[in-house]
């Protein structure tokens, strides 16, 4: 058996409306909704699961936590207008942007945080035919 891709990753959150919020306007995802009215963030060929901190019994994490998340996204701007977008935003750009290892090589990346704390990282490849694993 070998492990292909992330189809979904899923968070929990206090305020469902207000991370759906957040991430369509900071990061331009689409906020969908999928069988019984739950809600999704998707991007490219990903989605993240919204579940909220209380009240679902469904098949859950052992113990979700609202802001125990650390998520990195690529971007296919370059940082600089990133960073003043997400600070036009009224959000705090904590750090960056700062060279770290990726998946596939290095980039240069900033952070901030979500509504819940969850640490948000957006990051370029500094070669960009890293990007697609080439």
């Amino acid at each position: 058996m070998r492990v292909d891709r992330i189809d979904h990753i899923v968070l929990t959150v206090r305020a469902i409306g207000a991370t759906c919020e957040f991430y369509a306007r900071v990061l331009g995802m689409q906020v969908v909704t999928f069988g019984e009215g739950r809600k999704a963030l998707t991007f490219g060929r990903q989605k993240i699961n919204l579940r909220p901190a209380v009240g679902d019994s469904g098949l859950i994490a052992s113990n979700p936590t609202p802001g125990s998340g650390d998520l990195c996204f690529i971007s296919d701007l370059p940082l600089g207008p990133v960073k003043r977008h997400v600070e036009s935003c009224g959000v705090e750009v904590i750090a960056g942007p700062v060279q770290r290892n990726g998946a596939v090589g290095m980039m240069e990346s900033i952070y901030f945080r979500d509504p819940d704390g969850n640490l948000v990282e957006v990051s370029n490849y500094l070669n960009a035919n890293q990007c697609t694993g080439i």
